[in-house]
C-alpha cells in the first residue's frame, strides 16, 4: 500500500466554532460527496460540548470519508464489510503521501479566511516522549498504528454507522458484520498495567515543586497546587480548565452540613461528580489562596477562577500550559534523582505525562492507604469499579511472590 501514489487529501472539517464555513465549497463537488459531508456535520455536533471527543471522533469520520472518497470511489453510505476491512488494512499501511511528521492545525487564519492547512495529513507518526528528548524523529516509515488506535476506530466507526441506521440512511452497520475483528486487535489475558510514579519519583517530584513555589512563588505557588489537585483529587488535566460545559472556580470547594470538604467538577462524559477534600488538599487550597491574597477558604459566593489566565483576564482555558509546568517539575525532579543516583528512576521518569499522577493519586489509595474501592470509584469518576479495580496491586505482587521462588528441582 506504501508504494500507490495517491491524492494527498485535504482537511474538510474544521474545528467547531468553523464547522460550517467549508459546506460550499464540499458541496460543489458530487451529490455523494454532499450527502457524505453533511451527514458528517450533523453526527459530529452531537458532541459539540465534548471538545476532546469531538476531536477524536472528527479524525475517524473524517480519515473515513478521505479514504473513501479517494481511494475506494465510493459514498460512505454505500460502503459494505468488504470495505471496511480494507479501509482497516489502508489504515495499518497508509501511503508515505498521507503520513505527517507532526499535528498541525487542518485549517489556518490567511487575512481572515480560513485555509486548508496543506502540511495536514490524516495520520501521523509519532516518538515516545522519552525517545524525542533522546533525539529520535517522527520517520514516516516507521509509521505503526497502535492496539488502542485501532480499538479507537472500531468503536467510533460502530457509533457513527449506528447512527447513520438510527436516521434510515443505511440499512445494517458493516462494522457489526466483521465478525473476526481478533486479526487487528491483541487479546490480553488481563488489562495492561496502570502507567504511574514510583513512591521515589513522586516524592522527588513534591520536594521539587515545594522549592520552586520557594524560589518563584509567584508562578510556582499554583504548579504546587495543580500537582496536589491532580495527585489527591484524582483530577484529569482538562477537569482543571474551562470548557463549555464547566468553568472552575474556588467555590466549588465546599464544605457541607456535617463539616465535610468537598469539590465539584463537572468532567469526562458531562457528568458532575463531587469529590471528598482530604485535609492535605485542603491546606494545598489554603496554602494556594494565601499567595493570592485571598481568605484561607472559599465562600460560596466567591467569583475567584480556580485558575487565572496568567495574561489577560478570564479562566485558563488551555491545558497545554499546564502541561507545561507539570513537565519544567517533571525535568527537574530527573535531574535531581540523577544526582542522588537514582538513574533508573530517572530514566523511567522521562516517560511521565501528566495524566500518571491521577493514575498515582488513585493507585497509591487503593494499595498504601487501602482506601475502599468504592470510594476511589466515586472520586475518581470511574463508571464502575471494574475499572478502579485495574488500579489495585495487590493480587499481582501475591502472585509474583508465589512464583519467586520457583525452583528447577521439586
Amino acid at each position: 500500500m506504501s508504494s500507490i501514489k495517491l491524492t494527498i487529501p485535504k482537511p474538510i472539517i474544521d474545528t467547531l466554532d468553523h464547522i460550517d464555513d467549508h459546506i460550499n465549497n464540499v458541496l460543489n463537488n458530487s451529490n455523494y460527496l454532499s450527502n457524505d459531508f453533511l451527514i458528517a456535520i450533523d453526527f459530529l455536533k452531537q458532541y459539540k460540548n465534548n471538545k476532546a471527543t469531538f476531536e477524536s471522533y472528527r479524525r475517524e469520520v473524517e480519515r473515513l470519508i478521505q479514504w473513501s472518497w479517494l481511494v475506494n470511489k465510493k459514498s460512505i453510505l454505500q460502503l459494505k464489510r468488504e470495505d471496511i476491512e480494507n479501509y482497516i488494512a489502508f489504515c495499518l499501511n497508509p501511503p508515505k503521501s498521507w503520513i505527517g511528521i507532526k499535528r498541525v492545525a487542518r485549517f489556518i487564519d490567511r487575512g481572515g479566511i480560513r485555509t486548508a492547512n496543506l502540511k495536514w495529513r490524516p495520520f501521523v507518526a509519532t516518538v515516545t516522549k522519552q525517545n524525542f528528548k533522546h533525539g529520535e524523529k517522527p520517520d514516516k516509515n516507521k509509521y505503526q498504528l497502535s492496539q488502542k488506535a485501532i480499538r479507537e476506530i472500531f468503536a467510533v466507526l460502530s457509533s457513527f454507522y449506528n447512527y447513520l441506521l438510527l436516521n434510515e440512511k443505511i440499512s445494517i452497520n458493516p462494522i457489526s458484520l466483521i465478525r473476526q475483528k481478533s486479526k487487528y486487535l491483541q487479546k490480553r489475558q488481563q488489562q495492561s498495567p496502570v502507567m504511574r510514579l514510583t513512591e521515589k519519583q513522586w516524592l522527588s517530584c513534591l520536594e521539587t515543586v515545594k522549592q520552586l513555589a520557594v524560589e518563584k512563588p509567584e508562578k510556582h505557588e499554583r504548579t504546587l497546587f495543580i500537582m496536589s489537585a491532580l495527585y489527591l483529587l484524582y483530577l484529569r488535566i482538562s477537569e482543571l480548565v474551562a470548557n463549555e460545559r464547566w468553568v472552575p472556580m474556588m467555590k466549588h470547594f465546599y464544605q457541607d452540613t456535617n463539616g465535610s470538604w468537598w469539590f465539584k467538577i463537572v468532567g469526562k462524559g458531562n457528568k458532575m461528580r463531587e469529590i471528598a477534600v482530604s485535609d492535605d488538599m485542603l491546606t494545598a487550597l489554603k496554602r494556594y489562596r494565601e499567595q493570592m491574597s485571598l481568605t484561607p477558604l472559599p465562600s460560596s459566593n466567591e467569583k475567584t477562577f480556580l485558575l487565572s489566565k496568567e495574561k489577560g483576564k478570564g479562566a485558563m482555558t488551555d491545558s497545554r500550559h499546564i502541561r507545561r509546568l507539570v513537565q519544567y517539575c517533571f525535568d527537574k525532579a530527573i535531574d535531581n534523582l540523577r544526582k542522588d543516583n537514582f538513574l533508573s528512576e530517572a530514566d523511567a521518569l522521562e516517560s511521565a505525562t501528566v495524566h500518571w499522577l491521577r493514575h498515582t493519586g488513585i493507585s497509591d489509595d487503593i494499595n498504601k492507604r487501602e482506601r475502599p474501592i468504592a470510594h476511589v470509584r466515586d472520586d475518581a469518576g470511574h463508571s464502575s469499579s471494574s475499572i478502579t479495580d485495574r488500579y489495585n496491586d495487590i493480587e499481582l505482587k501475591e502472585r509474583y511472590k508465589s512464583a519467586k521462588l520457583k525452583k528447577l528441582t521439586p
